[in-house]
């Protein structure tokens, strides 16, 4: 994996890096670990599904919060090293409640962050996902499985947002030669998720620890690959200082199903839960498991922290007060 300086083109030696989307579950964290590494960083949010509170902490000299809407043109006179494009409603709740704002996000603010990642020269990383694939008919899925997508339905206002943000930092690379980056992310869990965003993690976490039934669509079968959200912004660092463009999955490629995902929830918060199950939404994929083998060899990259040992720390983070804050 080739690796530029970081900084080098910082006139002060200190790399800069914009984070759009960065007051989100995600984009917080690639906030946290950039300014662990010594960065400059510009958080950019229009708090439609990001909080103030995910980046409380990350006050200082060297963190600003700006906040923005990515659908509108975005100025920093700053010179500006790497830019993180994690703007977009992420949730099947959030998507679902902002179909046309995803849609745009996913077209005119990737347009725009590329836009600007030009203009300052930086390196740009665009943070698609496994839903690329769809329900996918290739398991498990590498990057150069071109996905099973309905886009007509419920989910593919953001499948297909993000399909189209490829798309676009794609042309940005061949036609402007801008030094762009795609992640594909596979289900990731952590610290900071809203309580009620509607993923099984944090949904199963929220019912668990009031003791309620814990909710699983179907009969519990179709599969996720859980993958811990420091090891996925590890993958996301690696990738924006590569040398390389195509697609790359970052996930955790240990598979389980959505009712053993509920089962090790009840056993590790020692919730007196039973399992409910509900009706199976639309397009909802049967299975999910990325093929890592390009981002062993590339970037020297797989996940460290296991399901078990992950949730652990997401419970002892999220505790009994988030899911009491979120309910009322």
């Amino acid at each position: 994996m080739t690796r530029p300086a970081l900084g080098a083109s910082s006139i002060d030696g200190v790399p800069t890096s914009v984070v759009t989307g960065g007051a989100g579950f995600l984009g917080s964290h690639i906030c946290e670990h950039l300014l662990a590494e010594g960065h400059r960083v510009y958080c950019v949010d229009n708090l439609e599904t990001g909080s103030l509170e995910n980046i409380s902490h990350l006050r200082d000299a060297s963190f600003e919060f700006l906040l923005h809407d990515m659908l509108d043109h975005l100025e920093i006179p700053d010179r500006v090293d790497f830019v993180f494009h994690f703007a977009s409603p992420a949730s099947p709740i959030d998507y679902l409640r902002l179909p046309l704002q995803t849609l745009k996000v996913g077209s005119y603010g990737t347009h725009n962050a590329l836009g600007f990642a030009k203009k300052h020269r930086a390196a740009f990383l665009v943070a698609s996902t496994s839903e690329v694939y769809g329900d996918p008919q290739v398991h498990p899925q590498p990057e150069s499985y071109w996905g099973h997508v309905n886009p007509i339905g419920p989910r593919g206002v953001y499948d297909e947002a993000k399909r189209y943000a490829e798309a676009m930092t794609m042309a940005y690379l061949r036609q402007q030669g801008v030094n762009t980056h795609i992640v594909r992310i596979f289900n990731t869990y952590g610290p900071r998720m809203r309580p009620n965003d509607g993923r099984a993690v944090p949904t199963f976490l929220r019912q668990a620890v009031n003791n309620e039934p814990l909710t699983v669509f179907g009969d519990g079968s179709q599969t996720r690959s859980f993958g811990y959200v420091t090891d996925l912004v590890e993958g996301c660092f690696r990738l924006i200082q590569s040398d390389y463009h195509l697609p790359v999955n970052i996930g955790n490629p240990h598979e389980f199903t959505v009712l053993e995902l509920a089962e090790l929830v009840i056993e590790l918060t020692g919730a007196v839960s039973e399992i409910h199950y509900a009706q199976l939404p639309a397009d909802d994929p049967t299975v999910r498991q990325p093929d890592i083998s390009l981002a062993r060899e590339l970037l020297e990259w797989e996940p460290k922290i296991n399901l078990r040992e992950g949730l652990g720390l997401t419970i002892d983070s999220f505790g009994h007060e988030a899911a009491d804050r979120a309910l009322t």
